[in-house]
């Protein structure tokens, strides 16, 4: 938040969000305002705040006469939010992979190899934040700051806790990473693109058959034309 202090209702909306995307609060979990209070040692007012922020995320639902409990899964706003992702990121990419310097390309690969050894040790705290890490060091060098926060805004919403247990194995995503980074330093814009495009799409079609139980297209290709 620009270096400025998390106020109490900030710092309840980061932990519960962490919670709910982590899959430590599963799907369905109640709210209770004063459980909560007592949790993070505060007054009722910013545990409401927060709940009300979260709930404008899609992440937990206010339901009368019954509280407040972990929102379920929206497949059509999974939907929508994979297909922004796709345009937001790959667009991204597209600008990151010719500005990127020697020195960064170096930082690049070692966030990818680091990467690779949680992978090795299924360490999934680890693969998480290193994943996070690996995507949003291209992001944040597109030279676009306001579509980074948009990006950002699309990554709070997804669904990663469907992912934690996910069957296809984390390697797959380690090889779409290499293909991306080698067209980075290949400083092919298009191919950067275009990897990041096919990762996304594969990752989403995982989490669709998750969710739905069924094969499900890809929703971003537009078919019959």
């Amino acid at each position: 938040m620009s270096g400025a202090a998390l106020t109490k209702r900030d710092q309840i909306v980061d932990e519960l969000r962490r919670m709910i995307v982590s899959g430590e609060m599963p799907r369905g979990s109640r709210l209770p305002q004063d459980e909560l209070a007592k949790r993070f040692n505060s007054s009722i007012t910013p545990v409401r705040e927060a709940l009300r922020a979260l709930e404008a995320d899609a992440l937990v639902v206010a339901e009368p006469h019954r509280g407040v409990r972990v929102a379920g899964v929206d497949f059509e706003r999974v939907q929508a939010t994979y297909v922004l992702r796709r345009l937001a990121e790959s667009f991204a990419m597209r600008r990151a992979a010719i500005r990127l310097s020697p020195h960064e390309l170096l930082q690049a690969e070692s966030l990818l190899a680091r990467l690779k050894e949680s992978t090795a040790r299924r360490d999934v705290t680890a693969m998480r934040s290193l994943n996070r890490d690996f995507h949003f060091y291209f992001y944040q060098r597109c030279g676009l700051p306001g579509l980074v926060q948009e990006i950002e805004g699309l990554w709070r919403v997804f669904p990663w806790d469907l992912l934690l247990d996910a069957p296809e194995p984390a390697d797959i995503s380690d090889t779409e990473h290499e293909l991306i980074l080698d067209a980075v330093r290949r400083s092919d814009p298009e191919a950067a693109a275009d990897a990041m495009g096919a990762h996304l799409a594969r990752s989403f079609l995982a989490l669709a058959g998750r969710i739905t139980g069924t094969d499900n297209s890809d929703p971003f290709e537009i078919h019959g034309l």
